[in-house]
């Protein structure tokens, strides 16, 4: 079968003839059955490609009516229908007599087919197309949001750099600010939440679950570890990583001379100095990050200039873009894109890095030829992406002019590193409480939010009188409406990401050569046998994460006693 690499797709019908002529192939031989998988595979990448620029344009741009009913319109009338053929082809694949015949190369590929087969409902595919348009409300509403600062109107990403000012009244006033703001739209987004619970319960019903939360662990090809692994997690993270991190909270209320820590001293720098400036404008951002990318492996930053030649960079924030950062990979092009909101802070220097961790990962597996095997589980994906945070963290001196200033922004990325343990569980465990209570209301929420949060944040901090701005602060989450359940993998790859940048410290090169290995294999093997390929384990036990939580803090505590 010969498909074009650019097919025009307005209709369903352009696509059409493609999936019958799949369906309809005889099969005669192994050979025959590993032909059928790669043109099916082929096609997958062109969909997927089609599906990923609607996306991209829509959130670069969500005021504009076109683009997003261009992509509604592919959520809601094409993949569906993608969905149910999908579902044919799979029941094709295990169902002829070739398959349990094929070579070791397909064994992920196999247990993926089965597990998808086991969740399919067709009268699923409906809810996920109304699921769909849900999600992309969730961009429109909150990439609508901006404040008034000093007669501007300003982005919510933008506002967030006056948290960052000495003024301890103007991080107040902005703290504010950005909270009210949020609040006019909590409404709305509570009931755009309780529509998406409705909805993901509805589906894991129909597939024979009891809630969406043991759908999802199914789903999200959890084959490595369970459910009950995930909370145990999560309980190591209160036991091993919160008192960590209240000591590094102890220690900004001390630097800042402060007998009350509120929520808006989190991010101002405790040396009173003003806040870090890594970069004018989105092209010096851009020629810095290639040069540091240089630093580490020349050819890293031959992937990022290549990026930048061919449009696949969007990195200024802006009115009527959505909010949050990502790399989508682009299966045909083999070029990924970055969406990000820059504006000038150390911040998003290490977005940056992170979605060109993402990137690499892309070009490395760009020549495995199945889509499926290029598709990387997050467990992967993010390792790949959070050790380049802290790998390139090495070479941040094209960022800053002086020493004091890269110490600085090393601190602030390593106190990252351990404060984002606890919120990804506090993220993780409000999920699960979401859909294992899934008749729940409004009040009922916000109750478990403030207990789960209380759990796992600092007790120094003094939320007196913006009480409701915490209780809405999982509103700021887009993984909880839009792809939710994807967020532990987070935790489990910052802990690989400490390991790999330990390991690089040791031996750069060794180091670099074992993580470019674990990424050009895709997802061609099981999770343990990636992670070991990178030099590192796959456990997230309470052990482990003792072991790697001491050895970031040993390395915080000679960045602060550097002053």
């Amino acid at each position: 079968m010969n498909i074009p690499d650019k097919l025009k797709i307005d209709t369903w019908q352009d696509i059409e003839p493609y999936f019958k002529e799949l369906k309809n192939r005889k099969i005669n031989s192994v050979a025959e059955l590993e032909n059928w998988i790669k043109n099916r595979s082929k096609l997958f990448a062109i969909l997927d490609e089609e599906m990923a620029w609607r996306y991209i344009k829509m959130t670069c741009d969500t005021e504009n009516k076109k683009l997003a009913e261009h992509y509604e319109f592919y959520v809601t009338q094409i993949q569906p229908n993608i969905s149910k053929y999908a579902d044919e082809l799979n029941r094709k694949l295990a169902d002829n007599g070739f398959f349990d015949k094929l070579p070791d190369y397909y064994s992920n590929l196999k247990r993926t087919v089965i597990r998808e087969l086991e969740l399919f409902r067709e009268e699923n595919v409906e809810l996920y197309a109304k699921l769909g348009t849900l999600e992309q409300k969730y961009a429109q509403i909150t990439g609508a949001m901006t404040v008034e600062f000093d007669a501007k109107e300003l982005t919510m990403q933008q506002a967030a750099n006056y948290l960052k000012n000495p003024n301890r009244e103007i991080r107040e006033k902005t703290y504010r600010l950005i909270g009210d703001r949020r609040l006019k739209d909590s409404e709305e987004l509570n009931n755009l939440l309780s529509e998406m619970v409705k909805l993901r319960h509805q589906i894991a019903v129909n597939a024979g679950f009891e809630n969406f939360r043991d759908y999802s662990h199914k789903a999200r090809e959890r084959f490595d570890y369970s459910v009950e692994d995930v909370l145990e997690f999560d309980e190591a993270i209160r036991k091993q990583v919160v008192p960590v991190v209240e000591k590094i909270t102890e220690h900004r209320k001390n630097k800042l001379g402060l007998d009350i820590l509120k929520p808006w001293d989190m991010d101002v720098d405790i040396s009173g100095k003003e806040a870090l400036k890594p970069f004018k404008d989105a092209k010096d951002f851009l020629e810095k990050t290639i040069e540091c990318f240089t630093s580490v492996r020349p050819q890293y930053g031959e992937y990022l200039k290549l990026m930048g030649e061919k449009g696949f960079l969007d990195l200024e924030s802006r009115k009527g873009k959505a909010p949050g950062g990502y790399n989508y990979p682009l299966m045909l092009s083999n070029i990924p894109f970055i969406f990000m909101n820059a504006t000038s802070n150390i911040r998003d220097v290490e977005t940056l890095v992170h979605e060109g961790g993402h990137a690499i990962h892309a070009f490395k597996a760009k020549d495995i030829e199945l889509t499926e095997y290029k598709s990387t589980p997050p467990e992967i994906a993010e390792l790949a992406s959070m050790s380049m945070e802290l790998i390139s963290m090495e070479h941040w001196q094209v960022y800053f002019d002086n020493n004091d200033d890269l110490r600085r922004a090393k601190i602030h990325q390593l106190e990252g590193v351990l404060s984002v343990l606890p919120w990804v569980a506090t993220v993780d465990k409000f999920q699960h409480w979401l859909y294992t209570n899934y008749q729940h209301d409004d009040l009922d929420r916000v109750m478990a939010w403030g207990k789960i949060y209380r759990d796992y944040s600092s007790k120094l901090i003094d939320y007196s009188g913006v009480q409701w701005h915490s209780l809405n602060m999982w509103q700021k989450q887009l993984h909880i409406f839009e792809v939710p359940f994807y967020y532990i993998e987070y935790a489990i790859s910052q802990l690989g990401a400490i390991a790999i940048w330990k390991n690089y410290r040791q031996n750069p090169e060794e180091a670099l050569d074992k993580y470019e290995k674990a990424l050009s294999l895709g997802y061609t093997t099981t999770l343990p046998k990636l992670y070991n390929a990178a030099g590192i384990k796959f456990d997230f036990s309470a052990e482990y994460i003792e072991e790697l939580i001491s050895f970031v803090y040993d390395e915080l505590l000679k960045l602060y006693n550097a002053e």
